[in-house]
């Protein structure tokens, strides 16, 4: 019997946890699609800042911006309102992971330190040298990362 109520209290307090601190990841195409159902739930919604859309209001910390879904996702985009610190990686294009709600005017109210931005690869593929003789000279020789042929002490 109390093996009984131990696990219906642990299950209770589990659930009721998880229901407080649920957080549904949604790109912003699902979010769009089904808005009035995502209304009252905390989200974390993945997108790319729109080109052009960020706006500071002046002296202030207050942004608007949009966030879009970019291909393969189905086309569409999010008005975002955040108050705070952005990241030093948030612009124009970036990807971006904003957590908030849905209001009832569809758009989606960050809360502080809600906007994660993605770093920007530094690799570029069609850049990469793709010469032969200049990779072999790049290389290290043999020189280079033998031992020192200093004695030991």
């Amino acid at each position: 019997m109390s093996v009984v109520a131990v696990t219906g209290a642990v299950g209770f307090l589990l659930s009721r946890s998880m229901k407080e601190g649920a957080e549904y990841y949604k790109h912003v195409d699902e979010v769009m699609a089904a808005p009035d159902s995502l209304r009252t739930k905390r989200l974390q919604v993945h997108g790319n800042v729109v080109k052009d859309s960020i706006e500071q209001a002046k002296g202030t910390l207050q942004y608007r911006f949009k966030i879009e879904s970019r291909p393969p996702r189905a086309p569409a985009v999010i008005a975002a309102n955040y108050q705070g610190l952005v990241p030093d990686t948030f612009k124009s294009g970036a990807e971006v992971v904003a957590k908030g709600t849905i209001g009832p005017d569809n758009v989606l109210q960050i809360v502080p330190d809600g906007i994660m931005a993605k770093c920007p690869s530094k690799y570029d593929a069609s850049k990469a040298d793709t010469n032969p003789a200049a990779a072999a000279a790049a290389a290290p020789t043999a020189a280079a990362v033998a031992p020192s042929a200093a004695p030991k002490l």
